[in-house]
């Protein structure tokens, strides 16, 4: 089984976000889409969303109102249509109150406010209608872009016409300067809404991935189990049932048997808590089990054994030499789980089990002279040989398995070799 103990060092790496390639992943190396949401997923209290605004706005255009109109004292007109300024200064800042439950019809308002206290200051210069500005984030932001840009075209293009038909002049640079801070605002509020959308993907992206590890995990447990238990329990098996059927005639052969179960047996429960022990060193904690050596193709002598003493007559040729431990694995898992099915479902009395190299991969072949089907054709079987392929593919090789011409069925995968064994 892979090794899946990670040391100390790289678990601090990993908490404290660095990348494998060098540098934490803000400033170098491989973007981490978990660490970049991670930055971008603070979160203002509601309350703060909802009324900050509002009384940013308070503060700003009720004082400014009364600065402007103080202004324009001399004017009648002005002194008449002063409580009217305030009222819509107001109008602007309550309606901000609503900007999160319906931010377009909320900028339309505001938009018609701020046109209506352009015209009433004339070209008196005054603060700035500053609900508007929040008026259009909120709007941008929460997918009423449309209510934004329309609202604020046709507010901004009737101020100027409204302002040539009752005489109010405006310098040229009053004009240039409002357009450019309205087009800021809104390139500003596009700016936000971009990167929410962003942070959004990124969240679904990390959801995506969880979710894949979460299943390749699963599938990764369940192919370890898998070709730890089957071998062991299909011999405890044929065994048990030499056992039952010698037990009265041949009592020292039936002995045998449970010794051979017992053994067996041992060896299963010890590479099973070896197994979850690494699992359960991934979180940090002691395993109690002892780790077993994982299986590598010195082990396949024993193996072969094994399966002999369960009325199969193997013959192992192998010839690979220095192969990668990974490689290793793969290959006998392969043929461990090759020769299980052909105890348990070809009804063979031999099989060949060869390994060589050829043309730049490692070739093992397991064939034998059975009649019947290598996988059950009942229940959830197939697991296998599914599982075999996985180890296969894993490795960028392939694995192949069908009946064979003059009966029997070979099983036989290609693993590439590797430039820099391990």
């Amino acid at each position: 089984m892979p090794s899946l103990r990670r040391s100390p060092h790289e678990r601090w790496r990993e908490a404290h976000g660095w990348t494998d390639e060098g540098g934490p992943g803000w400033y170098g190396g491989p973007w981490d889409p978990e660490l970049a949401a991670g930055r971008f997923s603070g979160r203002t209290p509601s309350w703060v969303r909802v009324w900050l605004p509002v009384i940013i706005s308070l503060f700003v255009q009720l004082p400014g109102s009364v600065f402007t109109f103080d202004r324009l004292a001399q004017t009648v007109t002005v002194r008449e249509h002063a409580l009217l300024g305030v009222a819509i200064a107001l109008v602007g800042i309550i309606a901000l109150v609503f900007a999160r439950r319906w931010p377009g019809p909320v900028v339309a308002v505001v938009a018609v406010a701020a046109a209506a206290d352009l015209l009433i200051a004339g070209d008196v210069d005054g603060p700035p209608y500053i609900a508007l500005a929040f008026a259009i984030g909120s709007a941008i932001v929460r997918g009423a872009r449309v209510w934004a840009w329309v609202s604020i075209a046709v507010a901004w293009i009737a101020t100027l016409i409204l302002s040539s038909v009752v005489g109010i002049t405006w310098q040229p640079w009053r004009i240039v300067g409002i357009s450019i801070g309205i087009l800021f605002i809104v390139g500003l509020a596009e700016g936000i809404r971009t990167r929410r959308e962003h942070s959004s993907q990124l969240r679904m992206t990390i959801a995506r991935r969880r979710q894949s590890e979460v299943r390749a995990e699963r599938v990764r447990i369940a192919r370890e189990l898998h070709d730890v238990l089957a071998h062991s329990l299909s011999q405890i098996n044929v065994q048990a049932g030499v056992g039952l059927h010698l037990m009265e005639k041949q009592p020292e052969k039936a002995a045998a048997a449970l010794a051979s179960i017992k053994e067996t047996s041992k060896t299963a429960l010890d590479e099973v808590r070896s197994v979850l022990g690494v699992l359960r060193a991934e979180d940090g904690a002691d395993p109690s089990a002892p780790l077993v050596p994982e299986p590598d193709l010195s082990r396949l002598a024993g193996l072969v054994a094994s399966v002999s003493q369960q009325g199969v007559d193997v013959t192992l040729n192998n010839t690979l030499t220095d192969i990668p431990r990974s490689t290793q694995l793969a290959l006998y898992r392969i043929v461990q789980e090759s020769l299980t099915n052909v105890v348990r479902h070809a009804h063979a009395s031999r099989a060949v089990v060869e390994l060589d190299e050829d043309a730049g991969f490692y070739v093992v072949a397991v064939r034998d002279d059975g009649t019947g089907p290598v996988e059950p054709t009942h229940g959830s079987g197939g697991r296998g040989l599914l599982g075999m392929r996985e180890r296969a593919e894993l490795l960028g090789g392939t694995l192949d398995a069908a009946p064979r011409p003059g009966g029997g069925f070979a099983v036989t995968a290609r693993i590439p070799k590797r430039e820099n064994p391990e």
